[in-house]
């Protein structure tokens, strides 16, 4: 009897269990359901509360736009920037592991003397105040002209030519008719009629102590030089105050220094020069400024300091190059930072400024001189502040872009993280394993490591897909701390006419 009773009872339980666990689940689903409608409106609200700044184009960030939409210089979307973007302005983190990779050298910004003194580059040319201009004193005939030629050397009294002048052979036979008469009144007018006719005081002796008519007049050069012109030819008819011809003379030569516009700062006449000359190795020449001249080479933008240089020899000689140092006077107790730590952009001149723990930020500076490989801070450092000198153009161009142009645009930039360096090799699979891909391959320079045969892990499984065991490939290795695994892997042509993948990769 309670067996029959039990039977008859027990679908109904079942049926009353399903109801009942039935009824559980949907309330319990009714109960996400109403806890994720309420969460959604917090999530929305607190992405809401996430301040625009402006939109931009990522290809060209320096343009701000007040709205959302199509940028009007690249087929994409413009993208928001958020006032909780980054933090810190124009800030660039760096991995302490792989700062060496990257070749970092940091230096201090020291306080001390600028060794005043400035390299340059010059030329000789002539003293043109050395220069002698011959003339027909009056007018006559060319007789006869000497092997000469511009560029000619010529001592001082070296023959250019023969000249008959008439007037001065009328003057002569004067002068003796009257000599005969004994009157040394008249004798005294004659001899100063020979002097205004323009005969030189050598001849009017000469022709005195003979008592014979010069009749010709031997043109000669009154300095020694180079002659840079000469204009006679036998049988020319001169007129008085032609000229003869130009002697430029070598006592002393001009050294023309090209100096930058920016570095002549401190230049003054009678300042000490040394110049060195490829045509004299081993040989110091000293000398002093004469002038900074006052006109600026426009395509150069260098301006011209003459110096003066003796030549007693005559050995130097215009068109030489000179290697010159300029001394200035050196200037105290200033800021000093590594020349090479500048990076100067045209616009402005910046330093890379390490802040500690990996952190580094681009500061605008002012520069004074340079000398030395040093170059003077006069604002925006301080002294004992460490500045990247060696690497910082090896910062990742995404710096410049979210960091040095939004600090100049006034709104924050992302703090940027670079890439640690990936070395290269060639090598051939052979073989891959579940942890990794067995590599035969040559040297990685970058790492001073030899080619050997070994085991490296893979950043992503994905990355061997499409390899198999026996292709060359060449490899981008990543290496710090942890140790070292594949971030990039390329396939490489077969090699040329049947040469093996082992011969390239032996250790």
């Amino acid at each position: 009897m309670k067996t029959r009773i039990w039977r008859s009872a027990l679908p109904a339980i079942l049926v009353l269990g399903i109801g009942v666990t039935v009824g559980y689940w949907f309330a319990h689903e009714s109960m996400n359901h109403a806890s994720a409608t309420t969460q959604a409106p917090t999530q929305v609200s607190k992405a809401d509360e996430r301040k625009v700044l402006y939109w931009y184009d990522p290809m060209l960030p320096q343009h701000k736009f007040d709205q959302p939409g199509k940028s009007p210089f690249m087929d994409m979307q413009l993208v928001p920037r958020y006032a909780d973007e980054g933090g810190d302005s124009a800030a660039v983190s760096i991995n302490a592991s792989i700062t060496q990779n990257l070749g970092m050298r940091l230096a201090p910004v020291t306080r001390g003397a600028l060794v005043n003194s400035l390299e340059a580059v010059g030329n000789l040319t002539f003293n043109t105040r050395d220069i002698a201009v011959v003339q027909a004193r009056t007018g006559g005939f060319v007789e006869r002209v000497y092997a000469r030629a511009p560029e000619d050397l010529l001592a001082a009294g070296a023959p250019l030519a023969d000249l008959l002048v008439p007037e001065w052979v009328r003057a002569q036979e004067e002068y003796l008719a009257l000599r005969n008469t004994g009157d040394p009144v008249l004798l005294a007018a004659a001899r100063q009629r020979l002097r205004l006719a323009g005969m030189p005081a050598e001849l009017i002796t000469r022709f005195e102590r003979s008592g014979k008519v010069q009749a010709l007049w031997t043109v000669t050069s009154p300095i020694a030089g180079v002659l840079q012109q000469l204009d006679v030819r036998e049988g020319m008819n001169l007129m008085t105050g032609d000229t003869l011809a130009i002697i430029n003379g070598l006592r002393s030569v001009w050294l023309d220094v090209a100096v930058p516009e920016a570095e002549t700062l401190g230049l003054r006449p009678g300042q000490a020069v040394e110049a060195r000359l490829p045509a004299f190795p081993g040989e110091v020449l000293s000398g002093s400024i004469e002038a900074v001249l006052p006109q600026a080479n426009l395509d150069s933008r260098t301006l011209r300091v003459r110096v003066v240089l003796d030549n007693p020899d005559g050995r130097l000689r215009p068109g030489l190059t000179a290697q010159v140092r300029l001394a200035r006077p050196a200037q105290g107790d200033v800021l000093l930072v590594p020349s090479e730590a500048v990076i100067r952009s045209g616009r402005r001149a910046l330093v890379m400024l390490a802040e500690g723990e990996g952190r580094y930020r681009p500061v605008e500076v002012r520069l004074g001189q340079e000398a030395a490989g040093s170059t003077q801070i006069l604002e925006g450092l301080e002294e004992g502040q460490q500045v990247v000198a060696s690497g910082q153009f090896l910062l990742d161009s995404e710096a410049s872009l979210r960091g040095i142009l939004a600090q100049e645009l006034g709104a924050p930039a992302a703090e940027v993280r670079l890439k640690p360096t990936l070395h290269e090799a060639e090598g051939q699979i052979d073989s891959i394993e579940d942890d990794g891909v067995m590599l035969t391959h040559g040297p990685f320079k970058t790492l001073g490591m030899p080619g050997m045969s070994m085991l490296f892990p893979v950043a992503d499984a994905t990355l061997l897909e499409g390899f198999k065991p026996g292709d060359r490939v060449r490899v981008g290795v990543r290496a710090d701390d942890e140790g070292m695994w594949i971030e990039r892997i390329e396939h490489l042509m077969p090699a040329p006419h049947g040469e093996h993948a082992e011969q390239e990769v032996q250790p």
